[in-house]
């Protein structure tokens, strides 16, 4: 299936630069956290703090690894790269981009981690989260696109042009 699954820390700009590149490439777009709050009927801050961060993991795990969709960009939250089941389904249905963001711009993004249903654990700060994640984002991504500097245009074309030459590199 050719899709493209956007990966990233919150505030990376997943589903703001996955509508324009939806529209770019004539794709759907399919932000996960909706299809999350849609079928629990509770936001997703709701979720976290009534049934836990790991019961959490397991809804976002379950609604991610069920899409089946063709031709979509598609943005999940930013943890799903601890749902292993969920990234190897992404990998199978096209390709995953990592958009990569500096801590400062994040932090600078990001004011109420929890109001954006950023799971923390206890004691976590934000660059902890940054440090943890980054080598997950890393590890599961077909290709790395640096934000630092860009306009979202600017993102928009890196992205395009890579996914062009990453897709003409595995024909």
């Amino acid at each position: 299936m050719n899709n493209v699954t956007l990966i990233g820390m919150p505030g990376s700009g997943k589903s703001t630069i996955g509508v324009i590149l939806a529209k770019a490439l004539r794709y759907e777009f399919l932000d996960s956290d909706l299809l999350i709050q849609k079928q629990e009927k509770r936001k997703l801050s709701e979720i976290i703090e009534q049934d836990g961060p790991e019961k959490f993991k397991e809804i976002e795990n379950q609604v991610n690894a069920d899409i089946h969709v063709t031709d979509t960009v598609i943005a999940p939250g930013g943890s799903v790269i601890y749902c292993e089941e969920a990234m190897e389904h992404f990998k199978e249905i096209g390709k995953i981009v990592y958009l990569k963001a500096s801590y400062q711009t994040i932090k600078r993004r990001i004011r109420n981690p929890q109001k954006r249903g950023v799971v923390l654990k206890d004691g976590q700060t934000l660059k902890d989260l940054y440090d943890e994640r980054k080598v997950l984002f890393e590890k599961y991504a077909d290709v790395t696109i640096s934000e630092e500097g860009c306009q979202i245009e600017e993102t928009i074309e890196n992205v395009l042009d890579t996914i062009e030459n990453y897709s003409q590199n595995k024909a």
